[in-house]
């Protein structure tokens, strides 16, 4: 039904109104000048570990491709993956629903590499599978480690649950590889058929997937001022949680919503200081990878279009 076309991109864009309307309440005495000096007072070391771990997260969503591909048993040159890995996240951290676009994205570079949409759809399947698997395996350890993350978002202290979801998190991850281990056969929907990952796969998955998300919550770690720093377990925590929440808000880059919980989170920190390092995340994490992915989807288009005519 045409309806549901809209219904999402609806969702999203309510949840970034909403979610800016809760940053300017919350934010009310802040200055534009007060802003910029936290991002001023942000030392160069902090800027260049904050630039290094994005180009960490990077690498390892990267990784997510090649992990697909080994799986699916093609073979592309590993520049034309890793430039289409970057491209493919640059664009869907920020346009939203990362699946489909993601999906888009990749059936239009992979198909001139001999791909199928049925390949494709497989190698956006992994991918996927890999995200989700990172991220009940890195949410699940915190949860279980730290389980006073919850204090910062409720004012009632729910420990015993908090360890609870964490065990039952890292359950899943063992189920996941349990099943790996027991070979299962391929799921079959109509002609479309997905094999289980394999073992080397499956590792591959637990060991690249995490580092990204530990990568991308480093960059507001080094970009926090010391002063009444948590730590970076507490910050990847409160990372979790607010990209989470991002993610399904279904809002254009999880914008205002990914703020307004951090904020929270971080409720005992100067919100300028945070703010700040919220603002470099952005940066690195979001503004200059979608400057850089455009550039290659120009290149690419362009030449494309030059064979073409060739």
């Amino acid at each position: 039904m045409n309806w549901r076309r809209y219904f999402w991109p609806i969702i999203g864009i309510a949840a970034v109104v909403f979610s800016l309307w809760l940053l300017i309440h919350e934010l009310r005495g802040i200055s534009l000048d007060d802003v910029w000096a936290g991002i001023v007072a942000i030392p160069p070391r902090a800027w260049a570990l904050a630039a290094l771990s994005s180009v960490v997260a990077y690498a390892s969503l990267a990784g997510y491709d090649h992990i697909a591909l080994l799986h699916i048993g093609k073979k592309v040159s590993w520049l034309f993956v890793t430039l289409c890995s970057f491209t493919t996240y640059a664009l869907s951290h920020n346009i939203g629903g990362s699946v489909l676009s993601g999906a888009v994205i990749r059936y239009r570079a992979y198909g001139t590499r001999g791909l199928t949409g049925q390949d494709v759809g497989i190698l956006v399947a992994i991918c996927w599978i890999t995200f989700v698997l990172s991220s009940l395996l890195v949410g699940g350890l915190v949860l279980v480690l730290e389980p006073q993350i919850v204090d910062r978002f409720s004012t009632t202290p729910h420990h015993e649950l908090a360890t609870a979801a964490g065990l039952v998190m890292l359950l899943l991850v063992a189920v996941y590889v349990f099943c790996s281990w027991l070979h299962l056969r391929p799921l079959k929907i109509g002609s479309f058929q997905v094999h289980y990952p394999a073992l080397p796969i499956v590792a591959r998955q637990l060991l690249i997937g995490p580092i990204e998300l530990l990568a991308a919550a480093a960059i507001v770690y080094f970009a926090l001022p010391t002063v009444g720093n948590p730590g970076y377990f507490v910050v990847l925590g409160v990372f979790m949680v607010s990209f989470s929440v991002g993610l399904l808000s279904h809002a254009p880059g999880a914008l205002g919503v990914f703020e307004i919980v951090f904020l929270a989170g971080l409720s005992h920190m100067d919100p300028v200081g945070v703010l700040a390092a919220l603002l470099v995340f952005r940066l690195f994490y979001l503004i200059v990878p979608l400057l850089i992915g455009l550039g290659v989807v120009l290149f690419f288009e362009h030449s494309q279009y030059s064979r073409g005519e060739g």
